[in-house]
C-alpha cells in the first residue's frame, strides 16, 4: 500500500515538473523569438529570464507553475561542460608563449576586479560572503547560476549582477568600436547561433562521444569527490580530449539554444516570486559594481596598449568581461586578432570556472 502511495506520489510530481517545463519553456521561446528579431544580445538567455520573469509578476496564478526540475537541470549542466572544454584545443596551448605577459595581466586584473567587488558588495552592501563572491565575478554566468542554484537562496541576485555586465559589454563596446556598426556586431552574433552545426548534422558517433564525456566525466569528479562534479567533471574530461586532439566536438545549436532556456527560464520563474522593489534595489547595486568592474579593465588595458605599442581596442577586445562567444566574434567582424582575444577570453573564463567551486566551498565553511 505505501509502495503503490509512493509510485502515484512520483507520477504527480513528474506530471508537475513537466507541466512547469511545458509552459516555462514555451514563454521562454516566444520571448527568445522576440529578442532576437529586435537584435538583442544573446536574445535566448536573456528573452527566456525576462519573459518568464515578467508573466509571473503579471499573472499571479501562474506564478507557482513555473520552473525548471533539478533533474532536467542537471544534464543541461552536464553537457555545458562538455561544450566549455571544446575551447581548449592542442592549438590554444601552443600560442600560450606568444601572449604570456598580457594574459598575466589579464589575471591580475581579474584578480583584482574579483577582490574589490567583493569587498564592495560585503563591506558597503552586507552581502553573505557567497552572494558576494559569486556576484562580484567577471565571467562565468551560466555556471555561476549553476552553482549558485546548490548554495545561495538569492540565486536571481546573481543572475542580475551577471545580466548587468553583460548588458553593459555590449552597449559600450560596438560604441567604443565605431558607433554606427554597433547593430551590426549584435546582430552578426545572433547570426553565429544560428549558424552552428544540427544536431542531426553530428551523426551517431559524435553524438554519442559527447553523452559518453558528460557521463564520465560525471561520474569520474563524483568519484573523486570533486566539488560541483556535474560542471567540473564533464568539462575536465572534454578539455583533455580536445587538448589532445583525441576529438573535435561542435558547439550543437540546439544544445546551446536549451542551455539558455533552461538556465533563463529556471531563474525568470524564480525571479517573479520576488517582490519588484527588491529586484530594483539589486538592479542599483549591480549598476554600481559593473562601472567599477568595466573601469578597471579600461584602465588597464589603456595602460598594456600604451607600453606596449599595441592598439587600445585590440587590447580592450581581449581584456572585456562579456560572453566569450559574442566579443570573438566582434573581434572577427571589426577586424581584430580574434584568436588572441579568443585565447584571453578562453583563459580568464576557465580560471573562473575551475576556482569558483573551491572558493565557494571555502567561504561556506
Amino acid at each position: 500500500m505505501i509502495s503503490s502511495l509512493r509510485i502515484a506520489a512520483r507520477n504527480m510530481d513528474l506530471k508537475g515538473d513537466l507541466q512547469r517545463l511545458g509552459l516555462t519553456f514555451a514563454i521562454a521561446l516566444i520571448t527568445g523569438w522576440t529578442f532576437l528579431q529586435l537584435g538583442m544580445p544573446a536574445p535566448f538567455l536573456i528573452g527566456s529570464l525576462f519573459g518568464v520573469w515578467v508573466f509571473g509578476r503579471l499573472f499571479k496564478t501562474v506564478r507557482y507553475y513555473l520552473g525548471v526540475a533539478r533533474w532536467f537541470h542537471v544534464p543541461v549542466i552536464l553537457g555545458l561542460g562538455v561544450l566549455i572544454g571544446a575551447n581548449f584545443t592542442s592549438e590554444v596551448f601552443t600560442q600560450l608563449s606568444q601572449w604570456s605577459l598580457t594574459v598575466s595581466v589579464m589575471i591580475g586584473i581579474t584578480i583584482l576586479v574579483s577582490t574589490i567587488g567583493y569587498l564592495f558588495l560585503r563591506r558597503v552592501h552586507n552581502f553573505e560572503p557567497v552572494l558576494a563572491f559569486l556576484c562580484c565575478i567577471p565571467g562565468g554566468q551560466a555556471e555561476a547560476l549553476a552553482l549558485a542554484r546548490d548554495t545561495v537562496e538569492k540565486d536571481y541576485v546573481i543572475a542580475l549582477f551577471h545580466l548587468v555586465r553583460v548588458v553593459f559589454v555590449f552597449v559600450s563596446t560596438p560604441l567604443l568600436l565605431a558607433f554606427v556598426q554597433g547593430a551590426t556586431a549584435v546582430n552578426a552574433s545572433n547570426l553565429a547561433l544560428e549558424s552552428m552545426p544540427s544536431i542531426f548534422d553530428l551523426g551517431v558517433s559524435k553524438s554519442a562521444l559527447f553523452i559518453a564525456i558528460a557521463i564520465f566525466g560525471y561520474v569520474g569528479a563524483k568519484l573523486a569527490r570533486i566539488p560541483m562534479a556535474h560542471l567540473l567533471g564533464p568539462m575536465g574530461l572534454s578539455t583533455l580530449f580536445h587538448a589532445m586532439g583525441w576529438v573535435e566536438l561542435p558547439r550543437v545549436q540546439e544544445f546551446v539554444l536549451l542551455a539558455q532556456l533552461a538556465i533563463g527560464g529556471a531563474v525568470g520563474a524564480r525571479l517573479s516570486r520576488v517582490p519588484f522593489g527588491e529586484v530594483i534595489g539589486y538592479l542599483k547595486i549591480a549598476s554600481v559594481n559593473t562601472v567599477m568592474i568595466l573601469t578597471t579593465y579600461f584602465m588597464m588595458a589603456m595602460t598594456i596598449a600604451h607600453f606596449s605599442g599595441t592598439g587600445f581596442m585590440h587590447m580592450w577586445m581581449a581584456f572585456v568581461p562579456g560572453g566569450l562567444y559574442e566579443v570573438t566574434l566582434l573581434a572577427l567582424i571589426f577586424g581584430f586578432d580574434v584568436a588572441f582575444v579568443a585565447f584571453h577570453h578562453t583563459v580568464r573564463v576557465m580560471m573562473i570556472f575551475l576556482s569558483m567551486p573551491a572558493l565557494v566551498s571555502r567561504l561556506r565553511r
